[in-house]
């Protein structure tokens, strides 16, 4: 079953939904799931942005009856050819990940352009995703995705405009994290609107939204010295670990149950 695919032209729709095809007869596998990630999906694309396809697929009951089960591979990846990136991860390697309250589960099953939903996979999923979700985990992950891009990329006088918005989002889900004890939305402009109160700083977030949207991808411009007065005033209020947190163990019985329902649906 396929969604309404949104923001996509019908072309390009086409052509992914193609090579999602090839995919599933090259790989004799059966796509569950597929969405768009990455700009596109946190709603600040510029013009000659990729298009990010994500999938999430599973083999024939007998792929999985194998001593050698460990060493199989669990992706499937494809060489970047043109603007269309894609690549998935067996369903298996999906849900151990979703048990590790990993981001980027949460970010494709939280995406609004979706490609491929079998089984209603994206609501079930979902469901699963917040009831394994360790917001210690989530608050750990997008903290360091802010200060390792903050300290990569934005301390120079000219700057990528569009590493702000990495790194602005990453700090408004550790902010989402902590108030609302949930995994983040994913859509940029929702989750800033939530959590930051000043207007001010709200505005010229927004209007770094709308001037990504404008330019290309490796547009440059000088830095935003109120936008890095607030990331640092950020960086330096967290008093978290600066290690993982360990993953505690809890029931998986749920996720063995849906695996294999998933599985039974297929064969």
């Amino acid at each position: 079953m396929t969604e309404k695919i949104n923001k996509i032209a019908p072309e390009i729709s086409d052509e992914i939904m193609t090579r999602i095809k090839n995919a599933e007869q090259e790989y004799n596998v059966k796509v569950l799931y597929a969405i768009e990630s990455g700009s596109r999906a946190w709603g600040f694309e510029s013009p000659n942005s990729d298009f990010d396809v994500r999938f999430i697929y599973v083999h024939k009951q007998d792929w999985y009856l194998s001593v050698m089960l460990e060493d199989k591979r669990d992706v499937i990846e494809y060489p970047i050819i043109d603007d269309i990136d894609i690549n998935g991860w067996d369903l298996r390697k999906a849900l151990k990940l979703l048990h590790a309250s990993n981001p980027a589960i949460g970010e494709w099953l939280q995406s609004s352009i979706v490609y491929v939903n079998c089984k209603d996979f994206k609501h079930q999923a979902m469901s699963l995703f917040k009831a394994h979700y360790r917001v210690d985990r989530g608050i750990y992950h997008y903290f360091n995705m802010a200060k390792n891009n903050y300290r990569e990329h934005l301390r120079a006088d000219i700057v990528s405009h569009k590493k702000y918005l990495y790194v602005l989002r990453a700090l408004c889900a550790v902010k989402w994290i902590e108030r609302f004890n949930c995994p983040p939305p994913i859509e940029f402009e929702t989750l800033a609107s939530a959590v930051i109160e000043d207007t001010i700083l709200l505005d010229k977030i927004c209007s770094l939204v709308a001037e990504k949207k404008r330019v290309t991808e490796k547009t440059l411009g000088p830095k935003i010295p109120e936008l890095n007065a607030f990331i640092e005033a950020q960086l330096s209020q967290f008093k978290g670990s600066k290690k993982a947190p360990p993953l505690e163990p809890n029931s998986i019985a749920e996720l063995d149950s849906f695996f294999q329902k998933m599985l039974r649906s297929i064969n």
